[in-house]
């Protein structure tokens, strides 16, 4: 899908032709659509880079074009890690500025939807600092979103004697590692970004690239928190598990107990032998009573031990 996006005196709008201060916006472009960015200068192989899942954050420049890759991450509920990231390419060619991205990512609905008041589709680099800023601000609502995820999960752990719940939190475990790595070679290739003075034509980027930075950063302290105490409430949830399993054990064995209790006494006045007061018409009531207490003196010792 290619959208094209130009700003006008009205704002940001979408327009059909592709020429001098427009914004190009592949999402998963089909052949077509590689063929058309190729023939609006853009080489084969960064789009291709862009494309590819396992890319790396890096910038490279040349005398014609700008050429930079990053990690944005994505919310995927149907997948076994529900929380990820992808490479985003942005290529700075000439006077416009195309993106090429494998998903849909949330990062670009506040930019086309006016969020920004500044952004202008011409200001190219200042376009490319405000992906950079949503791409920090979506890493921090989804390590919230991680957050509220896992403390449900530990609602249902404290209660749980099976593995569904850590399986869970193991999901959570990965996405946030997938996190912590893409952040960390982000902020290479941003102090890198900014080494190079790229976005020292005016002030207002240089502050943007400074608010960047530390959301940037933000994110990455976030992350390795987060995976500090979700590793910590693994391993702790591991022990309740095993520990709840052995309380169900315990109950059933001291269940087991008591119903044999009435069983030995029955066994014993049901030998074919002769026994004492068995021609005593209340024989059976008093088997029945020596049965049902000594399984009241049986639960009144369990229950002071704790064993239920």
């Amino acid at each position: 899908m290619l959208c094209v996006y130009k700003t006008t005196e009205n704002g940001l709008e979408t327009v059909e032709n592709v020429s001098n201060g427009v914004w190009v916006n592949a999402i998963d472009p089909t052949h077509e659509e590689i063929e058309k960015l190729v023939n609006w200068g853009m080489e084969l192989d960064y789009i291709n880079y862009s494309l590819d899942i396992d890319e790396m954050p890096r910038m490279e420049r040349d005398e014609d074009f700008t050429f930079i890759l990053l990690r944005i991450p994505i919310h995927q509920p149907e997948s076994d890690i529900p929380y990820n990231t992808v490479p985003l390419g942005i290529m700075i060619l000439g006077n416009k500025i195309i993106t090429v991205c494998k998903y849909e990512s949330d990062i670009f609905k506040p930019l086309t939807n006016g969020k920004h008041r500044f952004l202008k589709t011409g200001k190219r680099y200042r376009l490319t600092l405000y992906i950079f800023l949503e791409t920090a601000v979506r890493y921090l609502h989804l390590l919230r979103e991680i957050n509220r995820a896992t403390e449900l999960v530990e609602d249902r752990l404290q209660r749980s004697t099976q593995n569904r719940e850590l399986l869970e939190l193991l999901k959570y475990q990965k996405s946030l590692t997938y996190f912590a790595t893409a952040l960390r070679s982000n902020e290479v290739m941003m102090e890198r970004v900014q080494r190079t003075q790229l976005f020292n034509y005016y002030e207002e980027d240089q502050d943007l690239l400074e608010d960047v930075l530390t959301e940037n950063q933000q994110a990455i302290q976030m992350t390795s928190i987060n995976t500090e105490i979700l590793s910590s409430m693994m391993d702790a949830f591991a022990s309740i598990i095993s520990n709840n399993l052995n309380v169900v054990l315990k109950a059933l064995a001291a269940l087991t107990i008591l119903l044999n209790v009435p069983t030995i006494v029955a066994s014993f006045y049901g030998m074919n032998v002769n026994l004492p007061g068995e021609g005593n018409p209340l024989a059976f009531l008093t088997v029945i009573g020596i049965s049902l207490t000594l399984t009241a003196i049986a639960t009144y010792i369990f229950y002071k031990r704790d064993w239920f």
